[in-house]
């Protein structure tokens, strides 16, 4: 029996435990969505993502106001200062009306200058109403939440100007402190506390404000350098943030890499153009993967044509080595798939040698190669077969000790003439 009653105590333990996690979760589910709700208030479709952020953040921050407008005014009221309460209290349903007004009209602008003259302009008048800067527990500091805000929800060359305003109304409670009471309704010790409430409730509200404006931009910032480095090498990329000059550089050692799909154009008339870019987007993301593995650089795509650099603009010995390696697991890879119950074939060329690399345009900017040794890389291409990965004598040299290659004669480059060419059969099996 003793037993029995300690698993019925145990088992109602766990059912009170996780009724708890229950709540906790259905709270904070509702807590994001109740921020979701409040975040939609005056947005619109055509927002760029930072005044998407100013608006959401000015109606955050307006719900926070509003909401410590109310507790103030309850608290002076409570303490017998009706007419020091009814501001707050006044601010709370002016500044409601304000973001109701906003939901409707979606005029950001009258939103915006309601809300920083409501809080520059509103402490002022409560510190008068308590008797100056001691007997309301410094509360004018509230006003500075006016600049801040600007900062936040306005261009930053507005900011000065609320900020010279922040500054005149201290200036102004300074200069009305002699004609105020001398005594209000609070004892010292309420007095001392609304200074505690006064200076933590600015620093709260700034400082959620901020992390979260700091955090949104951080996202921006994250999404942009997530684009930017999927059009240009990271190193490229860096060279672009910090410096405003042309990039071009010199590589004497490097490869380059073609590969076209085989009768790619009798395939775009034949299927539907959702099912071909989908299968241009399948082949082409497992080939960015292999990229990726091998630290390579994919150069571009132009249409069905896939090219990719080793040894730019990382230099590496191995340029020809890791080049043929990626292109045979390509092959691989086609070969164990079938696209829409279709085999895919594709030609593959290499070459090695010098190359210029820079980037070119100042809009759609792309990073991209130049010299012979690019122009006969894509010749290797052209001039080769379904599955095979055809490589000049450059690269020839280059790998010879690690992959088996077989002679394939000659063939005639248009302004190079006739040029010995190599098909790579795998890689030599007593090679680590």
């Amino acid at each position: 029996l003793g037993g029995g009653a300690r698993r019925k105590k145990i088992g109602r333990a766990d059912s009170d435990q996780r009724d708890v996690v229950s709540f906790g979760k259905g709270f904070d589910s509702m807590m994001q969505k109740l921020f979701l709700l409040i975040s939609r208030i005056g947005s619109d479709s055509n927002d760029t993502d930072d005044m998407r952020l100013q608006k959401n953040l000015l109606v955050l921050a307006s719900f926070m106001f509003i909401l410590a407008g109310a507790m103030w005014g309850l608290m002076y009221m409570a303490f017998g200062e009706i007419i020091a309460g009814g501001i707050p209290f006044g601010y709370a349903l002016f500044s409601s009306l304000s973001v109701l007004t906003f939901a409707i009209t979606r005029q950001y602008r009258f939103f915006r200058f309601s809300q920083l003259l409501l809080i520059l302009l509103l402490p002022l008048l409560l510190q008068i109403a308590l008797g100056g800067f001691i007997n309301s527990s410094g509360v004018v500091l509230w006003s500075f939440m006016c600049p801040i805000g600007a900062l936040l929800f306005d261009e930053p060359r507005t900011a000065p100007r609320w900020f010279g305003g922040f500054i005149g109304m201290v200036v102004l409670s300074g200069l009305l402190q002699p004609f105020v009471r001398l005594i209000n309704n609070l004892s010292p010790t309420l007095i001392i506390l609304f200074f505690v409430l006064n200076i933590s409730g600015v620093c709260a509200i700034v400082f959620t404000l901020v992390a979260y404006f700091v955090g949104q931009k951080n996202i921006f910032q994250e999404k942009a350098e997530t684009l930017l480095l999927n059009v240009l090498p990271k190193e490229i990329a860096a060279i672009l943030k910090n410096e405003n000059r042309v990039i071009a550089d010199h590589y004497d050692g490097a490869s380059i890499l073609f590969a076209d799909m085989v009768n790619f154009t009798p395939l775009t008339i034949e299927l539907p153009p959702v099912e071909m870019v989908e299968l241009l987007n399948e082949i082409f993301t497992h080939f960015d993967s292999l990229v990726d593995k091998h630290d390579l650089e994919k150069i571009k795509t132009v249409g069905d044509c896939y090219m990719i650099a080793a040894g730019v603009p990382r230099p590496r010995l191995d340029h020809a080595q890791v080049l043929t390696r990626i292109a045979l697991e390509m092959h691989e890879y086609l070969k164990s798939r079938a696209f829409n119950g279709r085999q895919i074939q594709f030609r593959i060329g290499i070459n090695s040698g010098s190359v210029i690399a820079g980037v070119i345009g100042r809009k759609k900017f792309i990073y991209d190669l130049w010299g012979d040794a690019v122009n006969t890389a894509s010749r290797m291409e052209s001039h080769g077969s379904a599955g095979l990965v055809q490589i000049t004598r450059a690269t020839y040299d280059l790998i010879k000790d690690e992959f088996a290659c077989e002679p394939r004669g000659t063939i005639n480059i248009k302004g190079k003439g006739e040029m010995e060419v190599w098909g790579v059969v795998g890689k030599r099996f007593n090679h680590e």
